[in-house]
């Protein structure tokens, strides 16, 4: 049984900010291409675009990344890798795939690799050699083929990972060089997740570029479908809207923190929720005063509690709680 390839996926994009969406493409990846028993996936890499691409709000690449730093630490295969954010220009995404997959094969040595030492050769052939450097010139085919079948198990394959969106994008017009796409496509391949309203095998069959190299596009089905954007929660944010379980709480915490996406001029701003000012009694009574809102709820765990002498001096501090506030209500459950 020939051995799986060992797989690289790369995501390129904005990331604007890193969203659980983004995170959950490479692991939905991961096991299609393991099922298929084809491919070893053996990392995912995340490559933040470049200042330089001047997308309308794009946030500066530092924020980008430290975003997405503290998004990763939750995964022990998915890095980031700043290269082509530190470039001055924005790079297409043919040059980011083979500027990985040249520092994968140098890494590795394979593309590279020298000639096989005497020891190797002899373990490959199973036959003794002699000192006769020449002789490696008169080996078989056989012997040949079977170096070649050791080196390719250890070369690796970058692919580059995306959304149907991308994929259909190769056919508006102007905005993919043709070569490029070729390469893509052609020289490392694609895994595209599907999303709810897409049909990329169509998509595939309309383009004649596509279908040429479709063997080397790899589409899988996502059948939890999640519409989560970056755009999507940069416009709940500036709305001071909850985001909190679309992104991960640490960068909630590094937006409120920095005052990015406009959450400066939103003091309901916390984590995704509003910003209250919260203390529990020893009388399980949870009080909050929302700092925007006009009321004040209570919330009493047990009702028979209502009438021990705690709660009776609990109503008395809520008295005082409320004094200046217009509403108050009871929620007991």
């Amino acid at each position: 049984m020939t051995s799986p390839t060992k797989c690289v996926l790369l995501a390129c994009g904005s990331f604007n900010p890193v969203t659980n969406m983004h995170l959950r493409m490479f692991e939905i990846a991961k096991d299609a291409l393991h099922k298929t028993q084809k491919f070893s996936v053996i990392k995912g890499i995340i490559s933040p675009v470049s200042d330089a691409y001047n997308k309308k709000d794009l946030l500066p690449a530092s924020h980008r990344c430290e975003m997405l730093k503290l998004a990763l630490k939750s995964s022990n295969w998915i890095n980031m890798d700043t290269w082509e954010c530190e470039q001055s220009k924005w790079t297409e995404t043919a040059k980011v795939l083979k500027y990985h997959q040249s520092k994968i094969d140098r890494e590795s040595n394979t593309r590279s690799k020298p000639a096989p030492t005497k020891k190797r050769r002899k373990d490959l052939r199973n036959v003794h050699i002699n000192s006769n450097d020449s002789e490696f010139d008169d080996m078989s085919v056989d012997d040949h083929n079977a170096i070649n079948e050791a080196l390719k198990k250890d070369s690796v394959n970058v692919r580059l990972l995306c959304g149907a969106d991308l994929l259909e994008s190769f056919g508006t017009p102007g905005l993919w060089a043709d070569k490029d796409i070729e390469d893509i496509v052609g020289k490392y391949g694609l895994v595209c997740i599907t999303r709810e309203g897409s049909d990329p095998r169509k998509f595939i069959y309309e383009s004649d570029v596509l279908t040429k190299y479709q063997e080397n596009i790899i589409i899988v089905t996502e059948w939890i479908f999640n519409d989560i954007s970056s755009t999507k929660i940069r416009r709940a944010l500036r709305r001071g809207e909850s985001v909190k379980y679309l992104i991960q709480d640490i960068v909630i915490d590094y937006i409120r923190d920095n005052h990015l996406y406009g959450v400066e001029d939103n003091t309901a701003f916390d984590r995704g929720c509003f910003n209250t000012v919260r203390w529990k009694t020893n009388d399980n009574v949870l009080m909050s005063k929302p700092k925007d809102w006009l009321c004040t709820v209570v919330t009493v765990s047990y009702l028979t509690a209502l009438f021990t002498p705690a709660v009776k001096l609990n109503i008395l501090r809520l008295v005082s709680f409320c004094l200046g506030e217009y509403l108050c209500v009871f929620a007991v459950f």
